[in-house]
């Protein structure tokens, strides 16, 4: 293929929707049909058309996601590029009956090299995510050295700000869990577990 062709193709690159591994309501009651129908097809369309708005004409024209993330400036092009990446993420990690309850494997032995067991990273984790003021997300992530993280990010950012590589997201944004837990985010943060497809997770590592 040709440079130019190529260059043409870059140039054209449009931002598109996750297509789910399950149907809307397949994770009741964990997380609603309607707040699927909310979140994935309303919160996160939306955020995928700006970005495909605002990106034609800029020196982000042609980057994948993860490269707008990592290198923009706080802003419109930063907040909706952020919002789609941790939102993919969000949404590809779930399974209505996962294989396991707890990560094996590769991520399973970080995990307890890291934070102890599994228990004491699921503390972590969920006081990040329940005691993070205001909107953004509690991310689970791995250094170039395979370390792993626990951060807690404002809004739309993520991880990969600081050089890390995102594996496991909890969104705390109000408008993914008020539909179904009203203000109860702590609930919100402890029902998610039975959901996560851990061989989904560990593949990201």
């Amino acid at each position: 293929m040709n440079t130019i062709l190529m260059s043409l193709i870059m140039m054209t690159m449009t931002y598109e929707m996750p297509k789910l591994p399950y149907a809307n309501n397949a994770l009741e009651p964990v997380i609603s049909q309607q707040t699927i129908d909310f979140h994935y097809g309303k919160h996160l369309q939306t955020y995928v058309n700006n970005l495909n708005s605002l990106v034609p004409g800029t020196e982000y024209e042609g980057k994948k996601v993860e490269e707008i993330v990592a290198t923009a400036p706080d802003g419109a092009i930063f907040n909706n590029a952020g919002q789609v990446l941790n939102h993919n993420l969000y949404f590809l990690q779930f399974a209505p009956k996962p294989a396991k309850k707890e990560p094996t494997g590769k991520l399973g032995e970080a995990i307890k090299r890291d934070f102890g067991s599994f228990e004491n990273f699921k503390k972590e984790f969920n006081a990040a995510a329940v005691g993070l003021f205001g909107s953004g997300w509690a991310w689970l992530s791995v250094d170039k050295n395979g370390k792993l993280h626990i951060t807690k990010e404002g809004n739309g950012s993520n991880p990969v700000r600081a050089g890390l590589k995102p594996l496991l997201g909890f969104d705390v944004w109000e408008h993914s869990y008020y539909l179904d837990y009203q203000n109860r985010r702590a609930d919100h943060v402890n029902a998610l577990w039975s959901i996560i497809d851990w061989d989904v997770v560990e593949n990201r590592m």
